[in-house]
């Protein structure tokens, strides 16, 4: 998966980013950084969400 963007800013609810960590949907958005790690199956389920709501069909 070389150069596919994997990160996302952490600017979000720690709720929901938790949530998403235990889902393992994101790597653990505990740290100082300002970005979350996607986990490949987080990359995947984001790439499939954003085609089915923001894609248009053909």
């Amino acid at each position: 998966m070389a150069g596919r963007l994997r990160r996302a800013w952490k600017s979000f609810d720690w709720d929901a980013m938790n949530r998403l960590h235990e889902k393992g949907l994101i790597e653990n958005p505990v740290g100082k950084a300002k970005s979350v790690l996607f986990t490949e199956d987080g990359l995947k389920e984001s790439e499939r969400l954003f085609q089915k709501l923001f894609a248009k069909d053909s």
